[in-house]
This record gives C-alpha cells, sequence and structure tokens, in this order.
C-alpha cells in the first residue's frame, strides 16, 4: 500500500505524542515490557475459572522473571517498575498485582535495607520462592503504625518470635497461600526487647511450602473480592521464631552482635517509615497501572465508536454512534484527562528520581516530592476510574462481558485506589501539609492579575494557581474560626476546603506539565493536537470554578458567558483527531485484538457455527 501525506503527517503526529506520554526514551524505558505483552503467553485466557486464572498469573510472572537481565536491577528502578505496571496493567491486573508485590515491596525492601546484612537472595531472583508483603491488619490499615502483631527478642536464642495477639492484628489481605509456589513474606511487627516497645519493623518469614502454610503460620483465604482472582489471606502467627538476621534492619534501629537494640533516631514513627519507604514507589506504580489502563479503555471506546453503526437521520444511511455529540464529546474529554494524567504521573515520577541527592535542601526535597507522588496517585487513580466507567458506559451491554476487557478494568481500577495508600488518606495528609505550610504571597499581589484571554494558557495557568490558594485561604480561615474544642474539630473544619485544595493543587501540577510539553513539541500539527487538548483540559476545570473565580474578579461576565461556546468548539477539534490521539498509546494490536470490540469484526465473535443461517448459506451454495 502506498503511504499517502495525510497517513504521514499522522504517523509523525502520533509518533511525536507517544514521546509526550511516554518520554524521550520508549524503546528503552518502554519497549520491552510493550514487546512482551504482545507475545502469545500473555493473550487473553478463554473459559477459565478463577484459580485458573490465578495460575497463569503466577505463571506468567515467571516468564515476566525469566526476561528480566537482573530482578534486582528491575526492583530498584523506580522507572522500571512504573513501566511495568503501566502496560501489564491493562492485559492482566492479577499478574499487576502478585508483580508489584514482589519487585517492589517485598524484594524492594530486601535490597533497600541489604546494608545492614547480607543475605541470599537467589531463591527470590529466581522464583524459587514468590515473596509478599504483610503489613496492614484487620484492625490497621491506614494506621499501619498501630499494627499490633508482635516479634519479642529472644535473647538466648539470638533470634525474634512473631505472635499474633488477637483476631484484629490477623494481616489482612497478602497473596500468602501456596497458589503459585511457596511463598516468603515480609512482616510488619512491633519489636520488644527486654520490655521495651521499639516501634514496628519488618522481618523476613517463610510461610509456605509448595503444599501449605509452615508450621505456627496459619493462611485462610478471604472471600472473592471484585476484580481478577488474588489469592488474599488473612495471616496469622502462633510463636514463630526467625533467626536475628531476618530483622530488616539499619541505622533506623537493629539488634547487634551484642544482642542489644539500637537505633540513631528516637521516633518510632520515623522508623517505621523507613521500614516501609517502598510504599512511596507502590504509589508510582499505582499511578502507572491506572494510566495505562484508562489508556486501554479509551482505545478500545474509540475504536468501538467508530465501528458500531446505528440508524441515522435516514434509514438508509447508518452512522457509527461516535458521530454523535452525546458519545463523542465525553471521549473527547476523556483523551484531554488521559494526557493529563499520563503527563502528571511522569512530572511526580521526574521529581521522586531527582530527590535522591544528600545536598543543602535534601530533605525538604524529598518530603515535597514524597507529597507530589502521594498527591498524583489519588488524583490520577480517581480520573482513571471516572474514565474507564465513561468508556464502559459508551460501549454499552458488550463493556460489561469480560472477554471484551472492560469489566477488568473497571475493578481494577477500585484496587488501585485502595491500593498503597486509600486515597482519601494520603489526600487528607497531604492537604494537612500544605495547610500547615507557609502560605504563599496572594495571587492579587501580581501585576497581571486582571482577566485576561481564555486562548492564553499563561493566564489560564493563573486562574489555576488562584483557585489553589482560594480553598487553601478558606481552609485556614475555617481552623482559625473553629471552637477551640481541640486538634480534631479544628481539622474537621478546615478538611472540606483542604481537599478541594488539593485537587486544585494536583489539576495545577497536571496544567503545568501540560504547558511544558506542548512548548517542548515543534511547531506543527502535534502540537496543535496537544495544544487542543491542554486548552480542553484547562477550560474544564476553570469551568467548574467560574463562580469564584467571577466573584474574586478574575473572569469577567462576558467571559463566563463565552466558556461553554468555547468548550464545545475544543471538544469539536479534539473528536475529529480521536483516532491519531489512540495511536499514540502504543498498544500493541496483539493485546487489542484480545478484546472483540476493538475490532470492526467484533461481531463475528458471536457467531454460531451451527446455527440455521450456517446451514442456510451451505444450502445456497450448493444450489
Amino acid at each position: 500500500m502506498t503511504a499517502t501525506i495525510d497517513s504521514i503527517v499522522t504517523e509523525a503526529t502520533a509518533d511525536l505524542l507517544k514521546g509526550v506520554l511516554f518520554g524521550g526514551d520508549f524503546r528503552q524505558e518502554h519497549g520491552s515490557w510493550r514487546q512482551l505483552i504482545a507475545t502469545e503467553p500473555f493473550r487473553r485466557p478463554v473459559d477459565r475459572t478463577p484459580d485458573e486464572r490465578l495460575s497463569l498469573a503466577y505463571e506468567r510472572l515467571r516468564i515476566l522473571n525469566s526476561t528480566l537481565d537482573s530482578a534486582a536491577g528491575t526492583a530498584t528502578d523506580p522507572r522500571a517498575l512504573a513501566a511495568l505496571h503501566e502496560w501489564i496493567g491493562p492485559v492482566d491486573p492479577a499478574l499487576t498485582t502478585v508483580a508489584g508485590i514482589h519487585y517492589n515491596l517485598f524484594l524492594g525492601s530486601l535490597l533497600d535495607h541489604d546494608g545492614d546484612t547480607r543475605r541470599d537472595l537467589s531463591d527470590f531472583l529466581r522464583l524459587r520462592r514468590i515473596g509478599t508483603f504483610l503489613c496492614t491488619e484487620v484492625a490497621h490499615g491506614n494506621d499501619a503504625v498501630a499494627v499490633e502483631t508482635t516479634a519479642t527478642y529472644d535473647r538466648a536464642r539470638d533470634g525474634f518470635v512473631l505472635h499474633t495477639p488477637h483476631s484484629g492484628a490477623q494481616k489482612f489481605m497478602p497473596n500468602a497461600s501456596p497458589a503459585g509456589g511457596p511463598k516468603t513474606g515480609l512482616v510488619a511487627a512491633r519489636l520488644l526487647a527486654d520490655g521495651a516497645d521499639h516501634g514496628v519493623f519488618l522481618f523476613l518469614v517463610p510461610l509456605t511450602d509448595e503444599l501449605r502454610p509452615l508450621p505456627g503460620v496459619r493462611v485462610r483465604r478471604l472471600p472473592a473480592r471484585l476484580g481478577s482472582p488474588i489469592d488474599h489471606c488473612l495471616t496469622s502467627f502462633d510463636q514463630v521464631f526467625v533467626e536475628r538476621e531476618a530483622l530488616l534492619g539499619g541505622e533506623h534501629g537493629r539488634v547487634g552482635d551484642n544482642r542489644e537494640f539500637s537505633s540513631a533516631m528516637g521516633n518510632r514513627r520515623r522508623r517505621f517509615l523507613i521500614s516501609i519507604g517502598r510504599v512511596t514507589v507502590g504509589k508510582i506504580s499505582m499511578s502507572a497501572c491506572a494510566v495505562g489502563a484508562a489508556r486501554a479503555t479509551l482505545a478500545v471506546a474509540v475504536r468501538y465508536g467508530g465501528h458500531r453503526y446505528i440508524s441515522g437521520p435516514r434509514a438508509t444511511q447508518p452512522v457509527p454512534v461516535i458521530a454523535h455529540r452525546s458519545h463523542h464529546g465525553p471521549l473527547a474529554e476523556a483523551m484531554a484527562t488521559v494526557f493529563a494524567m499520563s503527563l502528571l504521573h511522569r512530572r511526580a515520577l521526574d521529581r521522586w528520581e531527582a530527590q535522591a541527592g544528600t545536598g543543602p535542601g535534601a530533605a525538604t526535597g524529598r518530603a515535597e516530592a514524597e507529597r507530589l507522588v502521594a498527591v498524583a496517585k489519588g488524583w490520577i487513580t480517581w480520573r482513571a476510574r471516572a474514565v474507564i466507567v465513561e468508556c464502559r458506559e459508551r460501549c454499552g451491554a458488550q463493556a460489561l462481558l469480560e472477554n471484551n476487557g472492560m469489566a477488568d478494568l473497571v475493578a481494577g481500577a477500585e484496587g488501585v485506589i485502595t491500593a498503597e495508600g486509600d486515597n482519601m488518606a494520603i489526600h487528607a495528609k497531604a492537604a494537612a501539609e500544605m495547610l500547615f505550610a507557609a502560605p504563599q504571597a496572594p495571587q492579587e499581589s501580581t501585576p497581571d492579575a486582571a482577566p485576561g484571554d481564555l486562548a492564553d494558557p499563561r493566564f489560564l495557568g493563573r486562574l489555576h494557581a488562584h483557585v489553589e490558594d482560594l480553598w487553601f485561604a478558606r481552609a485556614r480561615a475555617r481552623m482559625s474560626g473553629a471552637r477551640n474544642d481541640g486538634p480534631l474539630d479544628r481539622w474537621n473544619a478546615a478538611s472540606g476546603p483542604a481537599l478541594r485544595g488539593v485537587e486544585a493543587h494536583a489539576h495545577r501540577q497536571a496544567a503545568e506539565a501540560y504547558a511544558d510539553a506542548v512548548a517542548g513539541l515543534p511547531e506543527g500539527p502535534a502540537r496543535d493536537r496537544l495544544a487542543e487538548l491542554q486548552r480542553l483540559f484547562a477550560l474544564r476545570w476553570v469551568d467548574r470554578n467560574s463562580g469564584d473565580l467571577l466573584a474574586a474578579g478574575r473572569l469577567t461576565i462576558d467571559q463566563v458567558d463565552a466558556l461553554p461556546d468555547v468548550v464545545e468548539r475544543l471538544i469539536a477539534d479534539v473528536a475529529a483527531h480521536l483516532p491519531t490521539l489512540i495511536e499514540s498509546f502504543a498498544l500493541p494490536e496483539e493485546v487489542l485484538a484480545d478484546w472483540p470490540i476493538a475490532g470492526a469484526d467484533y461481531a463475528d465473535a458471536y457467531d454460531d457455527p451451527e446455527a440455521a443461517w450456517q446451514t442456510a448459506a451451505g444450502t445456497e451454495g450448493e444450489r
């Protein structure tokens, strides 16, 4: 087939936008994962039971592991872990879960603490034993610092005795069964020595062999959860002894050869946060997983909308359903959101990697980077759920069927919203930190605070900043005006607007990432497409906050009146290029082929080889 000028331009546009979504080194950072999910072992299974699908997830984990140059290298590379989640998330949510736990939470934590005790990790690197992570308990989720599983130092035997004191201290939801092979866990437990409580640390504990839990370890499968099957379990310990080397120690705490506990820090909460430092990389990975799932569902919805025909104004002229504004409008807005999610994810990842320095201000930089990772995780995963649900609705009943891929991703979005810190809890923590930070100079003091042009991205950026400032100012005012009944009452008075401030902060960060990306593209169609998405994303947020912006004198009445028409024009512009935009997602055709509604011949998936029309067709042929 001869390439036309239009097809060459479209391909070049999609390629430039792919660089926007995935960064400048697509082949190095993403190429191997993209290639892996296109191979036969990762094709979508048909008619398998939940247990068979769980077994398949662990089989795929071993295949994935066999492709790695270094499992340890992957576990210690946040960018590689994020890319892994971004690509396997839409293909197999169960695999994504067990891989994230093994490589990030388990192996990553071991390697982060390996300087204190050199361990033989070959069983875990070669997957002779699968790693899991046992932190939260039935009675302790987001307050994991309060876990009640104990690890009591036995001076005579020079080791620790792990014990679960009551039902509420059972470890909740780790994949701790023998499914997939022998398991070893990192167990968060309260270190008790000589009658003193030194806080929560991680301990390396073998849990099962190939068939059953080890002596003293009790593992019970939880009821089936929404979404892909995982061997989520309740796990408890009855006086289980482990050697002293099982403690993942370091400067934050260790038991030395003198059999005495020592720590360079007196704050037990700080010790715990160092122990579970891998949760931050987990938040980055959850964002990546959500971004990948949202892109996949949007690609399927756009393709299905293009080849699902319905009756047109004239019965003899059917039209694709996506021709209707009621159909392409939500997909165009979802596209603007998905690009924003991708850009904010990369912004948070880049800043997290950049904060690794040790110079002056490094601690402040790390705290700010961690907060951006947390804010991004909450905002991205919530937005992903909204996009996935919208795309599911646009595909109607077809998307409720498991074989069309979206049902698993709808449920998967719920999982990432809760994993690695429940979204509301981590946004509340960020809100408190930002609320008590020194307020910035009010936006009114800037010389260009007067209303500007809705077509000017710099003006839209100032509006984003004002909305953020406004909500935090309201939160501070509510806190100051609250009755002095205690810190919880003051926080409750301020938390509503403070959480709106965190949402506004996420929007501003995404908008700034959009602006940087547009500025980084050369003049041409790709920059035009990205600029349209940028403005649609920004103006939807401005529209939502137009009342406050009008009251503050940041918008004029005429601008507020004009907003709906401006947004509609942008929706039309974006909708016209949806097929090109989904090409920038770089999803392998092999993956899309696993979801029947992604293909124009989707109806063939429902053909019946023994139906009457088959016989009639054969009879007609004989005649």
